[in-house]
């Protein structure tokens, strides 16, 4: 029998929380902040990137798409990718004859992304959908290849996404995630940290008039897994020759799974 209040009435549990950066939150709150972040940022964050990462990010991205290896004719998903540049590094090589589709659970990132692929002639081939990575509005085994590149530590439930990545995979199907992760090089963590912490919260100020979305972005990089955990974490959810590519001494990491069954 529940425990009751002087009342009468049932104990209710407590809604269950996660991390929101730093701060503990209630998982259904935190979908709602994490689009208020990127409402805040999305048509400064492109140059954002640039300016945080000196324009690394675009090599990153490059060796990401060089290892996803699309081909003509593949429909590929792009998670998370509202502003749209995986999608048109990606698009060359499924033509002719092939489709992305651009997901994102933020309406304004997926507005910035249709425009600028528009703006390169990208149109036809291109599907813009607003959706949650953790359930996913598509049929199971409907992708040759998933991208994900800095997304999934924003998610509440990281491991319900991966689950839902290897459901759309075809058998096959490779799936890339690129994210921060953990610094590899001695001495790297600390100048790493004296940085982001530093800068990045004042860049987020002076150019996005916004320092409390980039402090959190800092922060949900720091409470994400190491390498071999996210590892772990993607071969639990059904993804097999899983493989770690440190980029930039450990900053940033890209796994490549396969959907085999």
């Amino acid at each position: 029998m529940s425990e009751q209040h002087a009342n009468g009435a049932p104990d209710q549990a407590p809604a269950p929380t996660t991390h929101f950066g730093y701060q503990e939150v209630s998982e259904t709150d935190k979908e709602q902040l994490v689009k208020d972040v990127f409402t805040s940022v999305a048509h400064k964050y492109d140059l954002m990137n640039d300016l945080m990462s000196l324009g690394v990010h675009r090599l990153w991205k490059r060796f990401t798409v060089g290892l996803a290896r699309p081909r003509p004719g593949q429909r590929v998903l792009d998670l998370a990718g509202g502003t749209g540049d995986l999608a048109a590094a990606m698009y060359p090589r499924v033509q002719p004859g092939g489709s992305i589709v651009v997901a994102d659970i933020n309406p304004d990132m997926l507005a910035v992304g249709e425009t600028r692929l528009a703006d390169k002639g990208i149109i036809a081939g291109v599907e813009f959908v607003e959706a949650n990575a953790e359930a996913l509005p598509f049929p199971d085994r409907a992708f040759d290849l998933v991208t994900l590149a800095f997304g999934i530590r924003n998610m509440t439930h990281p491991e319900r996404a991966l689950s839902e990545i290897h459901r759309v995979l075809k058998t096959g199907g490779r799936a890339l995630i690129l994210e921060f992760s953990h610094p590899r090089w001695p001495g790297l963590q600390s100048l790493y940290d004296l940085y982001s912490f530093n800068l990045l919260p004042r860049l987020g100020e002076l150019i996005a008039k916004d320092r409390e979305s980039y402090q959190y972005l800092v922060e949900s990089i720091r409470r994400f897994p190491d390498q071999e955990t996210f590892k772990t974490m993607m071969e639990h959810a059904g993804l097999a020759r899983v493989e770690v590519f440190n980029l930039s001494g450990g900053i940033v990491a890209l796994h490549r799974g396969f959907r085999m069954d």
